[in-house]
């Protein structure tokens, strides 16, 4: 009789420690979509890390589908996603290339809808600092978030060439308003 006890009582610590980890992590979730929620649009510098190339830049997001980043470089790039497409534009050279991002895993960072689908989907994992969620979609995809705020941190993403991309970023300022022309994607040159 004892030994039965003993066995439901360590069931039902285990169980509850379950219950209690599945909670604090639901509530997690909750609390970033609520604060993504919240968010229209940010301003960020970034650290970037392809195949052992490090760049550096600042951007401006807007949701949905806007993005624009001036490179901390010897070229003078600067990127612009508008709504689906994609320029570069290498301003030291006057070239502006253009490239499809219709299957670019870029698109689940610059959709709110997306972006809350990875949070509400990923798998959640959290240390002292960083909550993590990984989502195993078409592409799998890691997001970074502050613990404290809540804020997005970074992403790491594999692109359609199989180059690892590890963008980390420290945000300046949120739900400011850009002017319009900030996300207009330059003609081919």
């Amino acid at each position: 009789m004892l030994v039965n006890v003993k066995f439901f009582k360590k069931i039902f610590s285990l169980s509850f420690f379950l219950l209690i980890t599945t909670s604090l992590l639901a509530n997690g979730k909750d609390q970033i979509v609520a604060q993504l929620n919240s968010l229209n649009s940010l301003e960020f510098t970034f650290d970037q890390l392809i195949n052992e190339k490090k760049e550096k830049g600042r951007c401006l997001l807007e949701f949905p589908g806007k993005l624009k980043c001036n490179y901390f470089d010897d070229k003078e790039k600067e990127l612009v996603i508008n709504n689906r497409r994609l320029a570069i534009t290498q301003k030291r050279y006057n070239k502006t290339y253009h490239y499809p991002i219709s299957k670019s895993p870029f698109l689940n960072i610059l959709y709110k809808d997306k972006l809350l689908e990875i949070v509400q989907s990923g798998e959640l994992k959290s240390t002292d600092q960083i909550i993590k969620l990984v989502y195993f979609g078409d592409n799998e995809i890691t997001v970074f978030f502050d613990k404290k705020k809540l804020d997005l941190k970074g992403w790491e993403i594999k692109d359609q060439y199989n180059n690892i991309i590890n963008f980390s970023l420290n945000i300046v300022a949120k739900n400011d308003s850009y002017k319009r022309g900030t996300f207009k994607v330059p003609k081919i040159n």
